[in-house]
């Protein structure tokens, strides 16, 4: 990020939307929206933000497992295989 040009006021969001939106879609880099010189929201990409989403939607999964894996709720490629062909046989 570029402090300079990635913090903004709520004034110049105000006076400057639309050329703030270009600058996210065309950079894909979010925009800290500041109020009284706090940190108050974040403008970003739709794609940048489904592609933050997706990401973190991963590391949750990949934190499930190593949970599972710590607790030793694990069971072994054969035994999965074979419970997915018995299904399989079922139907």
């Amino acid at each position: 990020m570029k402090i300079t040009s990635d913090i903004k006021p709520i004034t110049y969001l105000k006076a400057n939307a639309a050329e703030l939106l270009d600058q996210i879609n065309n950079t894909h880099r979010p925009v800290v929206i500041t109020q009284n010189g706090e940190p108050k929201a974040v403008l970003q990409d739709p794609q940048s933000y489904e592609d933050m989403r997706n990401a973190l939607g991963l590391l949750k999964l990949i934190s499930q497992g190593e949970e599972d894996i710590k607790h030793g709720k694990t069971r072994t490629q054969a035994e999965v295989f074979k419970n997915v062909a018995s299904r399989l046989q079922r139907r």
